[in-house]
């Protein structure tokens, strides 16, 4: 079957369609799972999220076999009818799955971009693009899945559909055509207020004037006796008009709610064309505006950082909804963070918005408190919507905020205004970068339709972030010569990509982030210039006081002053990141303007001392170490972060990965090798294949760069172990030898024994146990002798495995014990994993069933727990092996099925992104 020819339907029955045939899939758990994937297409979906809606937050015990279950069946689906070669696939991303395929296979994205679309036309297209959209659905959506799976936004889609689509016929005049679905739809649900509204006029301009009227007393009714209050004051006041025979039926319906008075001011400047996405974002400024329509006065503020579309959201929005303010609508343009202007200043906007309540300049006041209290005495009594643009703070704002209990203000900021929370109850929205699909077709609203993976391309190298794409799509289209692909050739230099966005003054991206830095205080300022100079994707408030010199408590005010301008953001507690990808590289240019060569490499310096003090803390939090080394002195515990258990440990490294791998090519290699040697616990206790050989490779160069015969034989050693879990066990039986051999060379007795054990560990795994015992038992007795507690339990693994190979079940399971002892008592619960999995299978090749399950589950339980994927996945193979010894067929199907999937994951050969540069960026 032609990959074309797919289609995903979430709207009615949950289908997979190819050639316009529905492909058999299977029963609800795989409709629902494939109906998750759709709706959140080329994002990642959590596995515990899928498990937790597809059994209402109660799932069996093996839901998530059932699961790894059904993703290898619509993986077998997909490639039956695309062929082995397709480009629609599911992925394995941590933490769950993802559906790679173009939204517009989707029919819900199909929908959305039909709404969008429709938006600002003429009635007549209006109602062609909405006729098509309603035609997307065939019944409820998401018929035929387990009925914990939910997604009320389907729901709101299709009211906002057939909303839109009875307002377009209205406006053309066909009132006789949609009565009967009106009536339908209210009898339904008397309280769609804009439903019946819509009825109320298609009645009226039928001639059933009483009809009408009747309808509305209706819903009072229902209204009054369900939830105690009248209807909303736009169907009141429409109910007042058709009373008085005030309706004119050329009017566009969609949003009018009654002319606007002679007079009324009418500020908004012109908006955007098409305003992409933000769906959520304009369905949460209508709840704003509900909110006033109670009577109780709204103010919203939009904030977010530059070029997110603040103003473009916020004045699409008020267009849309302006004739629900027959009063007028003001409109200041504050200039908050302009780079051209000072702010205007409370005293000149209250001017303009008096002069436009129609108040003769030569009667304006002059005192700003007289001027406040003209335009509060003028608004007291009105319905207004007041949008202020660009504010800078909030005593800009407070003296514009209107008086009036049905009025409504909306501010956008860079900053969060905080204190209109406090003073007037306000309600913030952070507007974040688009997503993917709404990013592209930003670029193609400007630039027209191209390749969707290359102007996905581009989308990334904007950032998501709005102002980035409309540069970039304007670009292509001021400039034909210039193809999609050389576009994301030149922005792909990081170097050069700021100034890639510069399109005049007005619209350069970087002119837009200097307006947000020259608003900060100084200190904060600093702190920023700092964070340029960080390598790595995030900080913490320690590392950024260790580099600024300043407290912990300073450090996260300043942190936290950046992300309030939305140059950072705190991604969890005490974990801050650039915004983007663009404020990245802004923030890299502000450090290596402040700092010269040597002074980077001093702060460089200090960052190497911070990763290696935290990252030695957290792994000996882990596990006893085997690396001799001590660096845990170099801060003290009030430079650190807090790391008072093995979650937190678990935590740090899974924050700080992506980081410490970018130091590993940044530092010098003395310091790598080092810090390789740190991190490499961490990779035995959660094994990753491919973040793991990536480590090891770094470790290894910059060990032999350095000219360090321990750092080499150190890093032999990772090599050792990374090939016994992932790979061919005799290959690391070489390096484990020479790493021996360098140990004797360096009289490093400690890397002799691990060295040693690994390559038993080898010989014993291609079946040369007797030479593995003969050289492991004296390890054994060495390794207690000096009181190694750490290789010891190691060695007696060892020695339990070969005793397994020789069937001499009971002293394996002794030694295997006596390691599980010392597991306990350090706390090492990556070990302790290993060690009761390896007895469930001395038990189960003793033939003791009962002990054998009984191990392996606890085993499976620390796995689970702790996030151990790999050993939780070789750990329910034996538990699948136990089972099929006891005649449970099922069980064991249903764990090696898990087994699989688990071991998939972590044998996955992709990694972490890295970067070897600042924070910000870097070459």
């Amino acid at each position: 079957m032609a990959e074309a020819d797919l289609r995903f339907r979430v709207l009615g029955p949950v289908q997979l369609v190819a050639g316009g045939q529905p492909v058999p899939i299977g029963g609800p758990g795989v409709r629902g799972l494939l109906a998750m994937l759709a709706l959140e297409a080329n994002r990642i979906v959590a596995l515990d999220r899928i498990i937790d809606a597809l059994w209402d937050h109660d799932p069996p015990a093996t839901a998530r076999t059932i699961v790894h279950g059904n993703v290898s069946a619509l993986r077998r689906t997909l490639r039956s009818v695309q062929g082995p070669d397709g480009e629609i696939r599911i992925d394995t991303a941590t933490p769950g799955y993802r559906l790679v395929a173009s939204p517009e296979r989707i029919d819900v994205y199909r929908a959305r971009r039909l709404l969008e679309a429709a938006r600002g036309r003429a009635p007549g297209e209006r109602v062609a693009l909405l006729s098509e959209a309603s035609a997307l659905w065939e019944g409820p959506s998401l018929v035929g899945v387990p009925d914990g799976l939910r997604a009320p936004e389907l729901a709101d889609l299709r009211l906002a559909v057939r909303g839109e689509l009875m307002d377009a016929q209205l406006a053309l005049g066909k009132y006789t055509d949609v009565i009967t679905e009106l009536s339908q739809v209210v009898r339904d649900d008397p309280l769609a207020e804009r439903s019946v509204g819509q009825l109320m006029r298609a009645l009226y301009f039928t001639g059933r004037r009483a009809d009408a009227l009747q309808a509305y007393r209706r819903t009072a009714r229902f209204a009054v006796e369900t939830l105690g209050i009248g209807p909303g004051p736009e169907l009141h006041d429409l109910h007042d008009r058709i009373l008085n025979d005030e309706l004119v039926p050329s009017t566009e319906l969609s949003t009018r709610r009654a002319a606007p008075r002679a007079g009324a001011p009418a500020q908004l400047p012109s908006t955007v064309p098409v305003l992409v996405g933000r769906t959520a974002e304009l369905g949460w400024l209508d709840e704003q505006l509900a909110r006033s329509g109670e009577g109780g006065g709204a103010v919203a503020v939009v904030t977010g950082t530059a070029g997110i579309g603040k103003s473009a959201l916020v004045v699409s929005w008020a267009h849309r909804v302006s004739p629900r303010f027959p009063d007028g609508v003001l409109f200041a343009a504050l200039r908050g963070f302009s780079s051209e202007d000072s702010p205007l200043r409370p005293h000149a906007a209250l001017a303009q918005f008096l002069r436009g309540l129609g108040v003769a300049p030569a009667e304006i006041p002059e005192p700003i408190e007289e001027r406040i209290a003209l335009y509060r005495s003028l608004l007291a009594e009105r319905t207004v919507l007041v949008v202020l643009d660009d504010a800078r703070d909030t005593e800009q704002v407070r003296p514009l905020l209107p008086p009036g209990s049905r009025s409504m203000a909306v501010v956008t900021s860079r900053s969060r205004l905080d204190g209109l929370a406090v003073s007037h109850v306000a309600r913030a929205r952070v507007l974040g970068t688009l997503p993917s699909n709404d990013a592209v077709q930003v670029i193609e609203e400007l630039s027209g339709p191209g390749d969707y993976d290359l102007n996905r391309a581009l989308a990334n190298l904007c950032g998501h972030l709005p102002l980035a794409l409309r540069v970039a799509g304007a670009r292509l289209a001021a400039s034909p010569q210039w193809t999609v692909s050389d576009l994301v050739g030149e922005l792909s230099n990081e170097r050069t990509r700021l100034a890639g966005f510069d399109f005049g003054t007005e619209t350069s991206v970087r002119a837009a982030f200097d307006a947000s830095y020259r608003e900060l205080a100084p200190a904060v300022a600093a702190t920023a210039r700092v964070l340029g100079t960080v390598v790595g994707d995030s900080v913490s408030p320690q590392l950024t006081a260790l580099l600024g010199e300043l407290t912990s408590t300073e450090a996260r005010r300043h942190l936290r002053a950046l992300a309030a301008h939305h140059l950072i953001t705190e991604t969890s507690k005490d974990v801050f990141a650039p915004h983007d990808d663009l404020v990245r590289l802004y923030l890299r240019e502000l450090g290596e303007n402040a700092f010269g060569e040597q002074e980077r490499a001093e702060l460089l310096s200090r960052t190497t001392t911070y990763y290696l003090a935290v990252a030695d803390r957290a792994r000996r939090r882990l596990r006893p170490v085997t690396f001799p080394a001590d660096f845990t002195a170099l801060l003290g515990d009030e430079e650190v972060p807090p790391l008072d258990s093995v979650d937190a440990a678990l935590d740090w490294f899974a924050t700080n990965w992506p980081n410490l791998l970018a130091m590993l090519e940044a530092v010098p290699p003395d310091q790598a090798w080092q810090l390789a040697a740190v991190m490499h616990d961490y990779r035995v206790v959660r094994p990753l294949r491919g973040e793991w050989r990536r480590l090891v490779d770094l470790g290894m160069k910059a060990a032999v760069a350095a000219g360090s015969e321990t750092g080499r034989g150190r890093m032999l050693v990772a090599k050792c172990a990374l090939a016994l879990t992932f790979e061919r066990p005799e290959g690391s039986l070489p390096d484990a030898e020479e790493a021996m051999a360098i140990a004797r060379r360096t009289g490093d007795e400690s890397l002799w024994r691990v060295a040693e054990i690994h390559a038993c560990a080898a010989l014993i795994m291609t079946k040369k146990a007797d030479e593995a015992l003969m050289r492991l038992r004296p390890l054994v007795d060495a390794t207690v002798q000096k009181g190694e507690l750490a290789l010891q339990v190691r060695a007696r693994t060892a020695l339990a495995y070969g005793e397994k190979y020789r069937a001499n079940y009971d002293e394996a399971i002794n030694q295997q014990l006596a390691s599980l002892r010392i597991d306990r008592e350090f706390g090492d619960d990556a070990h302790a994993a290993v060690s009761l999995d390896n007895l469930a299978g001395l038990h189960l090749a003793a033939r003791r069933y009962p002990e054998a399950e009984r191990y392996a589950r606890e085993a499976i339980g620390v796995s689970v727990s702790r996030g151990f994927v790999l050993r939780e996945g070789v750990t329910r193979a034996t538990l699948a092996r136990i089972l099929r010894a006891v005649g449970d067929s099922a069980g064991a199907r249903e764990q090696f099925t898990l087994s699989v999937e688990l071991r998939e994951r972590a044998n996955t050969p992709g990694q972490v992104t890295t970067r070897a540069e600042p924070l910000s960026g870097g070459s």
